[in-house]
């Protein structure tokens, strides 16, 4: 066991309730409904238990639509996030409860009221996890409807949260209500807001996000900023990256934490840990599933296809019916080319690619070759800290808690307690500056 070097950051934790994708609360019989309280009340408790930082409950407004109609039935079946998180207020006392909430659809003045009211209700947990979606169909939902175009994203976003904190700080500290404006190129406020200051300040805000702006963007704004990678190294390329960027805009490196995404499948040993991970592979993407997600990269009728023979050898259609309506982040002749070569490399057909290639970031193992990769990339400087997907949802937190968490702690790599109550307080991010 490595013991912690004396003066080294603990790390932060947190556990992801997805809203999109595959890795669902339904994924497995034991998991429970996506939808029933009982579902999201038994992982807050045990994220709680586990002393974690915060619960990320996940919301994609996209319905993974396709050709005609939903082909996910699960992501259609989520309840509104802040909603569940308000209750869940009510039967935890120190976890930190963040949701997504979309910047391209909503309005600064109702998203500013929702979290600050959560953050009242929870007595300073709130995060909100800002995203801007850019698809037609989903812009069909609203009355503005369309397409945000890509760049715009971050302009919108940011003025969005410029906004949303105008709203927060024109309460003053000391409860006294002032007017507020907000003019800019998106939006065109003024008023008062209904909501005094909120127990923490401001709600913490994440940020996802791995290109250029996406790093400026959580550079300059951001609390926590959520990433994924595969290596050690390029884990530390990131946070150096990013935490170089903090300065020009008066920020210290301890402002903003870096938190990659990670799947967590345990087993009593290595094989019995991947073959378990094998079975939620399978679960996560069925032969339809399979095929569906290959037809969103060709863009042409595939149904013909076993998913359990090899992928298409001619290259994607670059623009189609199949792909309407969606925003393309990634050009599909080269992710066809990506997959091929993962088909090859590993005899994979179909199905098998699919689960290879849409899979996160995986940790594989036993309880402690997991918790020696955890505390590796923390004490290497390649994260702050963690937000898990462990499977199954929501039993497979249990065995996290129980078994990995105990390890961390012998080694001083992660609390043996709660030091405060508000979500900044555990993230040890300091209550920030009034600015009305």
């Amino acid at each position: 066991m490595t013991v912690r070097a004396p003066g080294r950051g603990q790390m932060h934790l947190a556990v992801c309730l997805p809203g999109v994708g595959g890795a669902a609360v339904g994924a497995g019989p034991r998991a429970g409904s996506p939808v029933e309280f009982s579902s999201f009340e038994r992982l807050a408790r045990t994220a709680e238990r586990g002393l974690f930082d915060f619960l990320f409950v996940a919301e994609g407004l996209p319905l993974g639509e396709h050709v005609e109609g939903v082909h996910d039935p699960d992501e259609a079946g989520r309840p509104e996030p802040v909603t569940v998180l308000d209750a869940l207020a009510a039967v935890t006392e120190r976890i930190g409860l963040a949701a997504t909430a979309d910047a391209a659809f909503d309005e600064p003045y109702g998203l500013a009221r929702r979290f600050a009211t959560l953050d009242h209700l929870s007595g300073g947990r709130a995060a909100w996890h800002m995203v801007t979606s850019a698809d037609a169909s989903t812009g069909e939902n609203f009355r503005r409807g369309g397409c945000l175009d890509p760049a715009e994203r971050y302009p919108r976003a940011a003025e969005f949260l410029d906004a949303a904190r105008e709203l927060w700080d024109s309460w003053t500290p000391d409860g006294v209500s002032r007017p507020f404006s907000c003019r800019g190129r998106h939006f065109d406020i003024a008023g008062e807001f209904g909501v005094p200051r909120s127990p923490q300040g401001r709600p913490v805000v994440i940020q996802a996000g791995d290109s250029e702006q996406g790093r400026e963007f959580a550079a300059s704004a951001a609390d926590v900023v959520l990433t994924r990678h595969r290596s050690l190294d390029a884990g530390r390329a990131f946070h150096a990256d990013v935490k170089g960027r903090l300065a020009k805009y008066g920020r210290a490196p301890g402002d903003l934490k870096i938190m990659p995404g990670v799947t967590i499948v345990l087993g009593d040993t290595a094989a019995e840990a991947r073959e378990k991970a094998a079975v939620i592979g399978r679960q996560q993407v069925s032969p339809q599933h399979a095929i569906l997600a290959l037809e969103r990269i060709w863009g042409t009728d595939l149904s013909s296809y076993d998913p359990d023979g090899p992928l298409p050898d001619f290259d994607p259609v670059p623009a189609s019916v199949l792909a309407q309506g969606q925003v393309r982040t990634a050009d599909p002749v080269k992710v066809a080319e990506r997959w091929r070569a993962l088909s090859r490399a590993g005899g994979l057909s179909i199905r098998q690619t699919v689960i290879e290639a849409s899979g996160r970031d995986s940790l594989v193992g036993t309880p402690q070759s997991v918790a020696d990769v955890l505390d590796s990339f923390v004490r290497e400087g390649a994260a702050d800290g963690f937000v898990l997907v462990p499977h199954p949802i929501p039993g497979g937190l249990d065995e996290f808690v129980d078994r990995v968490v105990p390890l961390l702690q012998e080694r001083g790599a992660f609390r043996t307690r709660y030091a405060g109550t508000t979500l900044r307080s555990h993230l040890g991010l300091g209550e920030p500056v009034w600015t009305g």
